[in-house]
């Protein structure tokens, strides 16, 4: 007795390998360059919270010592401060230039008492958020956020800039984070919303990018001019250069220049109890996610539709639900491996009955023309027939021809067997076959 050994199962089609490829190859590289080009440009964007950042006294790319010398060279007296209560003493008795290139590293209950400076003093802000921005009652909230600082003109949105040190500076980098007045507020806008001017007891001037106070963009265009006009006054400057985030300061009822006061757009007065302070025990800031807002709302647009679009490329070249659709071979494939091929797939799925389907089908196809039969012929009357014409009892023709689904790989095998032999009698007939 011989045992039949089973070939051995091929692996993966190089076709469908070949498709998985195509598929995942480019998606792994729009993947690969979308995290690449995040990486690159958060480590291009300065950091606000790094020590030396707009510092006076720190020489590297993100820091102020060319500024610091070129308002010296102006006659300007520059103070440096890294303390926010001291800072706000030295701008005592007054009139001063207080200068916070890191407003978020001040603390939330000393925010307020930045506007309290002596009566024609000016504070200047560098890209404060709004958490700052409502903790001092400010009528300013910030708006569009580009991707990278654009270079324009003071006027570039079409409205004259009343700031006489922007209109000197001309084109400078200014136009990164955008600012907008509140519902009602209208005020001393240029660059597009990059440089924004409120006209209180205490001049506060909002800039949206670092870039004009930075060692290595202070040369370009005309940003020192616009940096230097902007602290180069004849008053005094105090330079606050916070090493890190402020810690609170001592006592429950602090105010460190008694007597200041000022009221906010709709004339109320603001304080430590007004719009935008801190509430919480603890004294910390409210969390804000720094990633979501260093880019504009059209960038995660874009990537939720990249996202959505990359998914609807993978459910259309997933495997498709439903029944195997007959679609053209797009190259010859020899009969005797296509049989082979879907022989195995009917064995591995145990579809004996539709095999067998197939098979009788198969062979009726060249019964029917051969003994002049139309394809829509009853069963027994194709049985009749080919009893008459090979002999063979009409029971059994009928029987093999549109019998019962086989149950085992043995019956499947037999009826293969007869219908083989059954077809070639009828088709070719050998001597001593009836005619």
């Amino acid at each position: 007795m011989t045992a039949t050994v089973d070939p051995p199962r091929p692996a993966a089609p190089p076709r469908r390998r070949r498709r998985r490829r195509r598929l995942l190859v480019p998606l792994g590289l729009a993947v690969l360059l979308i995290a690449a080009t995040l990486v690159f440009h958060a480590v291009d964007q300065p950091d606000p919270g790094d020590r030396g950042f707009l510092s006076p006294t720190a020489t590297d790319d993100d820091g102020g010592s060319r500024l610091a010398e070129a308002l010296r060279g102006q006659g300007v007296t520059v103070r440096r401060e890294t303390d926010t209560l001291r800072a706000l003493s030295a701008t005592e008795p007054g009139p001063a230039t207080l200068f916070v290139p890191a407003p978020e590293l001040v603390h939330p209950a000393t925010l307020d008492a930045l506007t309290d400076l002596p009566p024609g003093s000016r504070l200047v802000l560098v890209e404060p958020s709004r958490r700052v921005l409502a903790g001092m009652g400010l009528p300013v909230v910030p708006g569009d956020r580009r991707w990278a600082t654009r270079v324009t003109s003071s006027d570039a949105d079409g409205r004259p800039c009343p700031l006489p040190e922007a209109t000197r500076a001309g084109r400078a980098a200014a136009d990164h984070q955008r600012y907008t007045g509140r519902v009602g507020w209208t005020g001393d806008r240029c660059y597009s919303g990059g440089l924004v001017r409120v006209p209180w007891s205490t001049e506060v001037v909002v800039i949206g990018a670092s870039d004009p106070f930075r060692n290595d963009r202070i040369d370009e265009w005309g940003n020192q001019a616009l940096a230097t006009g902007l602290l180069g006054d004849p008053r005094p400057l105090v330079w606050l250069d916070l090493p890190g985030p402020a810690p609170a300061p001592e006592g429950p009822s602090w105010s460190p220049v008694p007597g200041h006061s000022h009221s906010d757009g709709d004339g109320r007065p603001s304080g430590r109890s007004g719009e935008g302070a801190d509430d919480r025990a603890d004294g910390r800031p409210p969390w804000d996610n720094p990633l979501w807002d260093a880019f504009p709302a059209w960038f995660w647009a874009l990537l939720l539709q990249l996202a959505l679009a990359g998914l609807l490329v993978v459910l259309w070249r997933a495997r498709r639900l439903g029944p195997p659709v007959p679609e053209p071979l797009p190259v010859t494939v020899r009969s005797a491996e296509t049989v082979l091929g879907r022989a195995r797939l009917y064995r591995r799925a145990g579809a004996r009955g539709p095999a067998a389907e197939t098979l009788r089908a198969a062979a009726l196809a060249r019964l029917l023309p051969r003994l002049n039969l139309p394809p829509g012929t009853p069963a027994a009357e194709v049985a009749a027939r080919v009893a008459g014409y090979t002999g063979r009892d009409p029971e059994q023709v009928a029987e093999l021809l549109h019998g019962d689904a086989p149950t085992t790989d043995q019956e499947l095998l037999a009826l293969a067997r007869d219908l083989d032999a059954l077809t070639r009698t009828v088709v070719q007939p050998t001597e001593g076959d009836p005619r």
